[in-house]
């Protein structure tokens, strides 16, 4: 997901014209494919540890305080995304606590998916920074320290019986990881072509079943989809999973986000996952950490029914179009004090996605929303 800069999460602003279409006219139930299901039911539960440690309460659609990993599994969630950190300063979202909560994640059933960022903080299409322990490597060095790192972090999760069911390779790679040597210059996908094999060697090494994603925020059009995953295809690079991340508000219509998970699938023929996707369900702010996202698109109102239309529409799309699964960035992340954005001042820095969780600023769930195979 983007991040803050000065404060706040830094949108990528990509000045596309908001095309989407009512959840009537495309995406519904009537119209999305039963040829294809989303075996991939997902939500990224990476803040969920530091809210239940400083006492969130989360309460299903009866009003009953329960388990936000429960809930969300009744919900139709089979897969659990977490990303992992080298080394945050605010001690969540790094080995040890991916490490704890897997545990819980299995427990239940469900499977994990892995989002590696290769850096002690947010990584997205502005920024790339590489952790402070890899600081003066060069690529050579940097192959390595990606290899060990990712078999490090699965194996351990494998020895303690919750090995990843995927993993992905980098968050939201656009142009490239571990800049600056591993940024895309000049169409050159050589060093990053060489951290993403050395990320997918480190993870078959561990545990061949494993999956391999690679994601990157182009589900806004065909030409930068093909671009970025022409160009690691053609330095050679392996994925088992084409990873995509579609927000109606930064990456247009709905319409153009099936045309580009049609035409990834069947232009790399890998399976296709939406890895990120949300919705407003309201503009105002419940802490004093300004929003990320303060408006919606065309046919979905900001609130508790267009929060939940928006996403069932995504999913009928996502569906229709051929991909296998779709995942909730954050359903958990309501404005509980202290667990703020920033892993450098986690207690301060507040929240600026508490209108887009699918949780209300009390912690009860919405009661429109359901993942649907």
């Amino acid at each position: 997901m983007v991040t803050y800069t000065s404060g706040r999460r830094a949108a990528v602003r990509l000045l596309l014209a908001v095309l989407v279409l009512p959840a009537a006219t495309l995406g519904s139930p009537a119209t999305a494919s039963a040829a294809n299901s989303l075996s991939m039911r997902g939500a990224d539960m990476s803040s969920t540890q530091r809210a239940l440690d400083l006492g969130a309460k989360y309460y299903d659609a009866g009003g009953n305080a329960r388990d936000p990993l429960d809930i969300l599994r009744d919900l139709g969630v089979n897969y659990v995304r977490l990303r992992v950190w080298n080394d945050p300063a605010s001690g969540y979202n790094n080995k040890a606590k991916v490490l704890q909560y897997a545990k819980a994640v299995k427990a239940r059933g469900m499977k994990l998916l892995v989002d590696f960022h290769y850096s002690d903080s947010w990584t997205d299409p502005g920024q790339q920074n590489k952790p402070a322990g890899w600081a003066g490597h060069g690529i050579g060095q940097l192959q390595t320290d990606v290899y060990n790192y990712t078999y490090d972090v699965c194996n351990s999760l494998k020895s303690q019986g919750t090995a990843p069911d995927s993993v992905q390779i980098g968050n939201e790679i656009n142009t490239g990881m571990l800049w600056d040597d591993g940024k895309v210059v000049n169409n050159d996908f050589t060093n990053l072509s060489l951290l993403l094999k050395s990320g997918y060697n480190a993870t078959k090494a561990c545990n061949s079943a494993t999956q391999v994603v690679i994601h990157t925020a182009d589900a806004d059009s065909d030409a930068h989809a093909r671009w970025f995953y022409d160009g690691i295809k053609a330095k050679g690079v392996s994925w088992d999973i084409t990873g995509l991340s579609y927000y109606c508000m930064w990456h247009g219509s709905l319409a153009n986000m099936g045309s580009v998970v049609s035409d990834m699938k069947s232009r790399y023929g890998k399976e296709v996952v939406i890895a990120e996707t949300a919705y407003p369900f309201t503009s105002a702010d419940a802490d004093g950490t300004g929003n990320s996202v303060t408006s919606g698109c065309s046919g979905y109102p900001l609130t508790w029914q267009g929060q939940g239309a928006e996403f069932d529409a995504v999913q009928n799309t996502a569906r229709s179009a051929g991909a296998i699964g779709v995942f909730y960035w954050e359903p958990t992340w309501y404005a509980v004090p202290g667990n703020g954005w920033d892993p450098a001042d986690i207690s301060h820095s507040g929240d600026g996605w508490d209108n887009m969780a699918l949780f209300n600023w009390t912690g009860h769930i919405n009661p429109d929303v359901r993942w649907t195979p």
